[in-house]
């Protein structure tokens, strides 16, 4: 599906297992932490693909080689060797990696970094000759639910990876294409969005046990209706005022709590904190970006 400029990858298709198989040997991830064992266990799932991970401490690469990942502290030597990298390091460490890979192991790789700031264009100072992409999957991988943007370079011709790419990512969940300058956008809605919504179903929660309802029943059940809403949002595609219209009865419950919400602001409240996360989103990665570019001297 083609919208504006942005491509929608649905997971509606199972993906086959051994994906990657006839695109890429080998996977390096760069800094096997949090996201990076998340994707590590991901493509394992689906893929006989080798991956050599890398990492600082040793309970990072003990937990790697648990996974299936040949681990190692050799950042160079995992590049090296793959053709295609993973960049899951935290940015303030990427230029410890960029000093400790030589120039021409970055040749001929598919790259795709989800650090978080760094542009594109400072990646291609560093990373040259290789294909370079920038991804922002969400928390929901843990739960092989993310929802995941990737951007790629301007003016890219021959897209060898970008296949590649997708497959990789639609592992951790549903993958979307975007321009790069949409991904503070990004950040704030589908970066932060697990924790707003999280703010959300605790507020929800709160309010019934005020009104009596045992917490455990309470949770689970606004579990229950927060999945079946989206459920219901996406395979009715219309406007979300439709769908709340039609549970709203004159004079009846549901308008009196919309009432309450409108009085109290509450859509403006929630407009305006994507809005701010925005902005910060903006900020760090202006900072972050600076902060990369002086200490590799770009």
């Amino acid at each position: 599906m083609y919208t504006q400029g942005f491509t929608l990858v649905s997971k509606g298709d199972k993906l086959k297992f051994n994906v990657l198989g006839n695109k890429v040997k080998v996977l390096a991830v760069i800094g096997a932490g949090k996201m990076g064992s998340t994707i590590i266990r991901a493509v394992k799932k689906y893929s006989n693909v080798e991956i050599i991970a890398t990492g600082r401490r040793d309970v990072t690469l003990h937990a790697a080689e648990k996974l299936g990942a040949k681990a190692t502290r050799d950042n160079d030597y995992a590049v090296r060797n793959a053709e295609m990298v993973v960049l899951s390091v935290k940015p303030q460490h990427f230029p410890v990696v960029a000093k400790q890979v030589r120039k021409s192991s970055w040749e001929g790789k598919i790259v795709a970094s989800i650090m978080a700031g760094i542009r594109i264009i400072t990646l291609k100072s560093v990373i040259r000759n290789a294909e370079v992409y920038r991804a922002m999957p969400n928390i929901n991988a843990l739960v092989n639910k993310a929802t995941t943007a990737i951007a790629r370079e301007e003016n890219l011709s021959k897209a060898k990876g970008k296949e590649a790419v997708e497959e990789l990512f639609r592992c951790l969940g549903t993958v979307y294409w975007v321009p790069e300058e949409i991904l503070d956008v990004w950040t704030s809605l589908a970066g932060s969005g697990p924790a707003f919504l999280a703010e959300i179903v605790d507020a929800l929660v709160l309010g019934a046990v005020a009104s009596g309802m045992p917490r455990d029943l309470a949770y689970k059940a606004i579990l229950d209706v927060l999945e079946g809403t989206a459920k219901l949002l996406r395979k009715r595609p219309v406007h979300p005022a439709e769908i709340r219209d039609e549970v709203t009865t004159p004079a009846g419950t549901t308008i009196r709590g919309i009432m309450i919400l409108e009085s109290e602001g509450v859509k403006a409240a929630l407009m305006k904190t994507i809005e701010e996360s925005y902005r910060r989103s903006v900020q760090i990665g202006n900072e972050i970006d600076q902060y990369i570019r002086r200490q590799l001297g770009l």
